[in-house]
Order: structure tokens, then sequence, then C-alpha cells
């Protein structure tokens, strides 16, 4: 007898066969890219509508050239995500920051403290200010601004930190919410 597998979400994950067409095609696309469909895409696959607009506001963040590194958006992503307790996005996104960083070390650094991890002083402001926006939205000023372009952040970039800061507060929340649970492939992603 085997413990039957955890649940992916407190909510219904749809069959794959009745999920929409262009959701089914994406999930596919990155199973066949990744090795396994990382369940935040069944958790979103409850609500196609929601799934299309989540994912079109997410790679308009985090896949664009030019500007943020993508290992500087996921360090973003993983301070915000640790500072909102959010399991998921910690364990799937600090696997893709090792990966992109290419630094076994630097995810897990950036989760426990990232005022102590191995990045730059020009990393470490960029997550002071995303901590001020997902702590204290209210408090941001044109002063956080100066001392980002004091670090060499021009505008579009103190956009996208903010925005990445602020969407993925809103994803940690749904992740929180619905219980999502990691998939156990992420733990071992880009360790050695």
């Amino acid at each position: 007898m085997t413990d039957a597998a955890p649940p992916i979400s407190r909510y219904p994950v749809p069959a794959l066969e009745a999920m929409p067409e262009d959701i089914r095609a994406r999930i596919l696309k990155v199973q066949e890219k990744s090795g396994f469909i990382p369940n935040v895409f069944l958790m979103l696959a409850y609500r196609p509508d929601e799934f299309r607009a989540f994912m079109a506001y997410h790679d308009a963040l985090m896949d664009k050239e030019g500007g943020l590194s993508k290992a500087e958006r996921e360090m973003i992503v993983v301070a915000v995500s640790a500072a909102n307790q959010c399991q998921y996005c910690v364990v799937a996104h600090g696997a893709i920051l090792r990966i992109r960083a290419r630094n076994p070390l630097i995810a897990d650094q950036v989760t426990a403290n990232y005022r102590k991890a191995d990045i730059t002083p020009r990393q470490r402001a960029m997550l002071d200010f995303a901590l001020k926006v997902t702590r204290q939205a209210e408090a941001v000023d044109e002063a956080d601004s100066a001392a980002l372009r004091g670090h060499g952040f021009g505008e579009d970039e103190i956009w996208d930190i903010a925005a990445i800061a602020a969407f993925f507060g809103m994803s940690n929340r749904l992740a929180n919410f619905t219980s999502l649970r990691p998939n156990d492939e992420f733990y071992g992603m880009g360790r050695s």
C-alpha cells in the first residue's frame, strides 16, 4: 500500500484533455521543455481566462529582453516570495534563479536573508526597493527611484522592479490561498 500523492491545490485540477486548446498547448510545451508540468499551470487552468491573463502579464515582465537580467528578475521573485512566505514560488523560482544565475547557493541565500547573500550592492538596492514595494508600497517615493538611479538603474528598470514585486505579491497570495504545492522536481534543479 502506498500513500496517495498530496493534492496540487485546494481547488480541482482539470484533466489535460478537458482544458481549452490554447492552455493545453502551452502546458504541453512547458512539459516538453522542462520534463514536467509545474503545478502553477495546473492550478491556474481551473480558471482559463485568469490563466491567460496571468501568463500574459508574467511573460511581459519575465521574458522581455534588455534591462534587468533574467537572473535579477528571478532574484526579485525569490526575495518577494520569501517575504510573503510563499512556499511554491520560493521553491519554483529558487530553482529557476539557481539556473539563471549559474549559482547553486544564491537562491537559498536570497530566500533566507538577501541582505547577507553574496550579491552586488546594485542587486541589494534592487531587492531593498522590491521589498519596500511589497511591504510598504504606500511609502515609496521619488527618493527610492533616485537611490536606484544612483546604482545605474533606468526608469524602465525601476518600473520593472516594482511591477515584478507587485505581480508576484498577487501570485504569492493566490498560491498561498490555494495551498499550491511545489513540484518535487524543483528541489534539485540547478544545485550541481
